[in-house]
């Protein structure tokens, strides 16, 4: 990576670490055909902090249809203070992304090409503050080349090619999904970072690690290669106290009966716990 690139890439991280500060994008969905798309759109912007909600010549959202059924707790806030825009009014106030599954393979279809995947997307948008719109299309048609030559920025979901047609609420899933980071403040997930155990406790689990091996009869050639291969894999999962601590019980009451099992063996003269 080259120093600019390495510096794009950290005040990229740097306005994602500060996206509690920055306006969040609206959703717009252009012309849509089914009340239960508008619905699972809304409850899509609820679980990924979105709430601007705005729609270009929508069917009739009844509180009792599709839209409220399937927009789960976004019934209460989103979907109803969802705003009836125009195609034009989108355009001129919103840097504007459109979204769209087929892309063309060249720059000769330049409606539809050059595009973003969601993920490049998100590490664009992080970079600017600006007033955000994302564009979503029809149910059965999506968005036109009309359409799409006059917004900002194309971007599409990676699928098979064989059929990278997705639903339209599993499109705005995936790509609001995509883009949290510059959206939610906090998820239910907790803290992903580990402590490791000391060292010292890690070294004590090797040594009684060897104390089993030993225990065990393997020739010392095996052992020292299994001794090794438990260092290794001890060094790549960076074990915590507490787990350290649950497989020095494990090994030690291994090697207790391991080493018992030797003892009775020579006291009633009877073949010694089999070796290798």
């Amino acid at each position: 990576m080259s120093e600019g690139d390495a510096g794009d890439a950290e005040r990229a991280d740097e306005a994602i670490e500060n996206s509690s500060t920055r306006r969040k994008p609206v959703v717009v969905v252009v012309e849509p055909e089914t009340p239960g798309n508008v619905g699972t759109i809304a409850r899509a912007m609820k679980n990924f902090g979105l709430s601007d909600l705005k729609l270009v010549d929508p069917p009739e959202l009844d509180e009792d249809g599709e839209a409220y059924g399937f927009a789960g707790h976004a019934r209460e806030d989103v979907l109803p203070n969802a705003d009836e825009v125009t195609f034009e009014e989108v355009v001129e106030n919103y840097h504007t992304v459109g979204t769209t599954a087929i892309t063309g393979e060249d720059d000769r279809s330049h409606e539809r090409w050059p595009f973003k995947t969601p993920v490049e997307l998100r590490e664009s948008l992080a970079t600017v503050d600006a007033p955000t719109a994302i564009v979503f299309g029809r149910e059965g048609r999506g968005l036109n080349n009309d359409e799409l030559s006059r917004l900002d920025e194309v971007c599409s979901i990676p699928a098979a090619d064989d059929y990278p047609v997705l639903n339209l609420g599993q499109a705005a899933t995936v790509l609001l999904y995509e883009l949290r980071d510059l959206t939610v403040e906090e998820t239910q997930l907790p803290d992903t970072a580990v402590t490791r155990a000391p060292e010292a406790d890690v070294e004590r689990l090797h040594d009684l690690f060897g104390d089993f091996l030993e225990a065990t009869g393997q020739r010392e050639h095996r052992r020292e290669k299994n001794a090794l291969l438990l260092r290794r894999l001890l060094g790549r999962a960076h074990p915590t106290e507490r787990e350290v601590h649950s497989l020095l019980g494990t090994v030690r009451k291994a090697t207790t009966k391991l080493e018992h099992a030797d003892y009775l063996a020579a006291k009633h003269d009877e073949p010694a716990y089999p070796r290798e």
